[in-house]
């Protein structure tokens, strides 16, 4: 296999948390969510710039939770969203520039979910992205398993994690 690369033994992995988003134009940086079962994970990345981020939010309407909300914005998608592009503005990023992955939204509770909080979040992310002009590498939403997400921030490559695979989607 050879030896490793002198980026990959300095690289630094950020973890993404639940309601949380970060952004790097580090590529030493490897961002990193688990376990997207309800909540949905946004990976973009620009590849001229070698810019990429990742949002994980939790629910679809801040409307439930305002102080929440003004605390922790990325915890829903309507106030996450916009703040992660913002932020991946602020490094260059235009719209037509980045690729997204989203994955999550998925019914992991076994039986009836009152709450279809995995539904909601999904419409949530379908809808913003319906009227924006973001490139899409692909969707992995619903179902009923987990998933996490690896962004590679050198190599513009995004690994993702179910219980049953993993599998390299190139964001380049």
């Amino acid at each position: 296999m050879g030896s490793p690369s002198p980026g990959s033994l300095c690289a630094q992995r950020v973890i993404v948390g639940v309601g949380d988003l970060a952004v790097s134009n580090s590529p030493q940086v490897v961002l990193s969510t688990y376990a997207l079962g309800s909540c949905v994970g946004v990976a973009a990345y620009d590849s001229s710039r070698r810019v990429g981020g990742i949002l994980h939010f939790m629910l679809p309407d801040s409307a439930i939770a305002p102080a929440k909300a003004a605390a922790q914005p990325a915890m829903f998608a309507n106030s996450g969203l916009p703040l992660f592009f913002r932020q991946l503005a602020d490094l260059g990023c235009a719209p037509a520039s980045l690729r997204l992955f989203v994955a999550g939204g998925a019914s992991i509770i076994g039986g009836e979910d009152p709450f279809r909080i995995g539904e909601r979040n999904r419409e949530a992310i379908l809808g913003f992205l319906a009227g924006a002009k973001y490139r899409l590498a692909g969707l992995e939403l619903g179902g009923t398993i987990n998933r996490t997400l690896h962004l590679d921030l050198a190599r513009g490559v995004l690994t993702l994690k179910t219980p049953r695979s993993e599998s390299q989607i190139p964001l380049v």
